[in-house]
């Protein structure tokens, strides 16, 4: 029997399993397909850019490790991404920072146009994949303060609105070139490294320079705003102007997306447990999903518990349509094309794990007030051949079934990668 017979087998009978608590796995597979999870580029490159030989630092964004051959241009970066998309199922997208501009000669940010990213665009057109776009507010002298868009000093307040200002212009040029809305994201580090005597002047100020950048009108056809929240970085220990609470508000009173990021709560707070409440009062979110290891350490996504939950929530709540996932993570010290189809993989296999429960079911037993067979059902749920579903979704999808996909990043660090000095 061949590889591609066993899997075919295998799969028939977890169908059929499946099939006997009314969940069609056919029917999860299409809709899995449809859902684009955006890869954030700063993975391949340790979060390096094009700005300076050196690369960024600060505001906590600083890759560890060493491991050899990190992206060093534009086309190697684009080569790795597109290693990566060829070892996903499904089509997906990739998540830009401002400090990626392809620029000829010194460009600041706050004056950055679209034609700086126009070999990205052309890149993202040729693959037939969306793009989504940040603003870099960090690593930066006019940044060493500690504070941008909550500055007190008016310049440099002023220069972070401007940057803000034309990093939406950017993203709505990719959205429309692209022919779908480019998510365009907004997060600062802004904040003290010990207790302040003012919380509510920068907050203020924060809410002017949001009101600023926002001020014009865009076609939501092509770019959606969304603001970041964080609970503390590194040295914004005591204190952040751009809290949950601040950013929440912000996001409802204005209609943009709020960006929930998994690594930017306390260890004890889950996302999967603010989706359902943030999309009460929101049209739509963002994620960015990451992996805090007892702080926001961005360590590669695993397929956690929490993972699970928020792919549950997600598809629980039948809110494919008004979640926009993308990945935020940045390991130097393993393979990192491997860590990136690690992540992304996981993320897609979370999904799948979702969309074969049978939901109606569950919420059935729920409103009946059975709670006896709403707990046994998930934890049966737990044994099912959830995996024999992952490696045919796989072999339909013309991608590496199982580990085989370690294969190919092997190969591609040995042609490719360990070239690189």
């Amino acid at each position: 029997m061949s590889n591609s017979e066993r899997i075919e087998k295998a799969y028939e009978a977890a169908r059929q399993r499946y099939a006997e608590l009314g969940v069609d796995s056919d029917k999860a597979m299409g809709r899995l397909a449809k859902i684009a999870i955006s890869l954030h580029c700063w993975q391949g490159d340790d979060v390096g850019g094009f700005e300076t030989s050196e690369g960024l630092t600060g505001g906590g964004i600083m890759a560890t490790g060493a491991y050899p051959g990190k992206a060093r241009t534009a086309d190697e970066l684009r080569a790795d991404v597109d290693k990566v998309m060829s070892l996903l199922p499904g089509r997906h997208r990739l998540n830009l920072h401002a400090s990626y501009a392809q620029t000829k000669g010194k460009v600041e940010r706050d004056e950055l146009e679209p034609e700086h990213f126009s070999a990205w665009i052309d890149w993202a057109k040729a693959a037939g994949i969306g793009m989504d776009f940040n603003g870099t507010f960090f690593s930066h002298p006019k940044a060493e303060s500690g504070f941008t868009l909550a500055s007190a000093n008016e310049d440099i307040r002023k220069f972070w609105v401007d940057h803000g200002m034309v990093c939406r212009k950017i993203g709505a040029a990719m959205g429309k070139e692209l022919g779908t809305p480019c998510v365009t994201n907004l997060w600062i580090a802004d904040g003290y490294k010990d207790i302040p005597a003012d919380r509510k002047g920068p907050r203020e100020r924060l809410k002017k320079s949001l009101d600023e950048i926002f001020a014009q009108s865009m076609d939501r056809a092509h770019v959606l705003d969304a603001v970041e929240a964080k609970l503390f970085g590194i040295g914004s220990e005591s204190y952040v102007v751009g809290s949950h609470e601040f950013y929440l508000g912000y996001a409802i009173e204005n209609k943009t997306l709020l960006c929930l990021d998994t690594g930017h709560f306390h260890p004890t707070e889950v996302v999967s447990d603010k989706i359902s409440s943030v999309l009460t009062f929101l049209d739509e979110i963002l994620l960015h999903v990451s992996r805090g290891v007892r702080w926001d350490s961005d360590h590669v996504v695993i397929l956690s518990d929490e993972l699970r939950a928020i792919a549950q929530e997600i598809v629980r709540g039948d809110y494919l349509d008004r979640v926009r996932i993308g990945l935020d993570f940045f390991d130097a010290s393993i393979n990192r094309i491997a860590a990136w189809t690690i992540g992304t993989r996981c993320m897609i296999k979370a999904l799948l794990i979702a969309l074969l429960e049978p939901v109606d079911k569950l919420q059935q037993m729920e409103a009946e007030g059975d709670l006896t067979s709403r707990l046994a059902m998930l934890e049966e749920l737990k044994t099912l051949p959830f995996g024999a579903v992952w490696d045919y979704y796989c072999l339909k999808s013309d991608v590496p079934v199982a580990e085989s996909w370690l294969d190919d990043v092997w190969a591609y660090e040995k042609d490719v990668l360990s070239k690189r000095r």
